[in-house]
């Protein structure tokens, strides 16, 4: 399935429905070709380009008239989140008004991340990016929720020694201020930064596996839509129509299926 599902569902899992698309000017086009204005799945997507590679936090300030004042989420696009009631552990956040709220999760190669650091009683000290000599085994993840005040303080933000915008540094910010809450990841649960080949031929072997072994579709944004009540059975219908003669559309009328039942009974 398209590499932007798997984002796309986990914000859905947030029950978040306004979507804006930050990628590079070239992509615009092909994003729209998959996903037009998302009205299909119950969603409003809209598109913006960053024409060059200026840093996470360069994506805030680009996105500043969608964000307007209100609360907003934050994923990156090649962030793969996987595991046991993850729209019970997002669901409250699609709402989120005050501060910002982060997710740690443990990995092996720290050094290739954003690392927390920590105080004796377990509060975070500080965030360091891709450090040499990693604090914690516990980095940062491509996902964030943030109150209004984040594109001033992405405004604020000056260059790192790699000439980017660091979401780092507007983190940092919101711990100054006693306004950065994190959640850690269990251990078990899936998180891959699919972002290099060797991470990507992972998420691609995680994905297979699981679906093969338990018969499921992961980041099914169809599926999604449905169970989130974005869309009602008429459309899930519709939907699994245009791809019936797919592995993936034979799992959309399996779902069909069993969502009549339901109502039948």
């Amino acid at each position: 399935k398209p590499m932007i599902y798997y984002p796309l569902a986990t914000l859905m899992q947030a029950n978040i429905r306004e979507i804006l698309i930050i990628c590079q000017p070239k992509d615009i086009p092909r994003f729209q070709d998959l996903l037009s204005d998302g009205s299909h799945l119950g969603l409003d997507i809209s598109y913006a380009a960053q024409p060059c590679a200026n840093g996470i936090a360069n994506a805030l300030i680009i996105a500043e008239s969608f964000i307007k004042s209100e609360p907003v989420a934050l994923i990156l696009g090649d962030n793969i989140f996987y595991g046991h009631n993850l729209s019970q552990i997002l669901k409250p956040f699609g709402d989120h008004q005050e501060g910002s709220h982060i997710f740690g999760c443990k990995v092996n190669d720290p050094k290739r991340y954003g690392v927390l650091s920590f105080h004796s009683d377990g509060s975070v000290d500080a965030i360091l990016e891709k450090p040499s000599a990693p604090p914690s085994s516990y980095a940062v993840t491509g996902l964030y929720f943030y109150d209004h005040q984040v594109v001033d303080i992405a405004r604020s933000l000056k260059p790192s020694a790699r000439g980017e915008y660091e979401i780092t540094d507007v983190n940092n910010v919101y711990l100054s201020q006693n306004q950065l809450n994190l959640t850690l990841f269990k251990e078990g649960f899936g998180w891959l930064d699919s972002g290099t080949l060797e991470a990507m031929h992972q998420a691609t072997t995680l994905v297979q596996t699981i679906q093969e072994r338990e018969g499921i579709q992961i980041a099914c944004v169809e599926d999604i839509a449905y169970r989130q009540g974005f869309i009602g059975i008429d459309q899930l219908e519709k939907l699994a129509a245009q791809q019936e003669t797919s592995p993936y559309g034979k799992h959309l009328k399996r779902l069909l299926i069993a969502s009549r039942e339901i109502v039948l009974t």
